[in-house]
């Protein structure tokens, strides 16, 4: 019986936004990711959705993706200006997610489903 060898962590961190009121992928849409540690928050990435509602990288891999308490942070209100959805004062427009990473072998995927009125999130895969 053959034995795998396993080289440092192997996790991954990875995101997309859905737009529920179009039903399409949302692109253009700033995301900021930061570690919790306390009271602070540490800036880990900054990035964009693409065409796909993606980010064109994981958020975080390997040694990056280490167990503790995240936030991802999504631009929404940018986004749904852009799309012609207008509000003197919009419902959303920063939506901040907090989760925890567990194990750092496994792929955590945190989506985001948006609306100009609400959003909901889970553990993807």
């Amino acid at each position: 019986m053959a034995v795998t060898e396993r080289h440092g962590p192997t996790g991954r961190l990875t995101t997309h936004v859905l737009d529920t009121m179009r039903g399409q992928p949302a692109a253009d849409i700033a995301v900021v990711l930061y570690r919790l540690q306390g009271a602070e928050r540490i800036l880990l990435a900054t990035t964009r959705t693409n065409a796909d509602g993606r980010c064109d990288q994981p958020l975080l891999t390997g040694a990056d993706c280490t167990p503790g308490l995240y936030e991802l942070v999504f631009h929404v209100g940018a986004y749904f200006r852009a799309q012609g959805v207008s509000a003197t004062i919009p419902f959303l427009d920063v939506v901040p997610i907090r989760f925890g990473i567990a194990s750092d072998a496994a792929h955590y995927h945190v989506p985001l489903l948006i609306s100009p009125f609400a959003y909901s999130t889970y553990r993807g895969s």
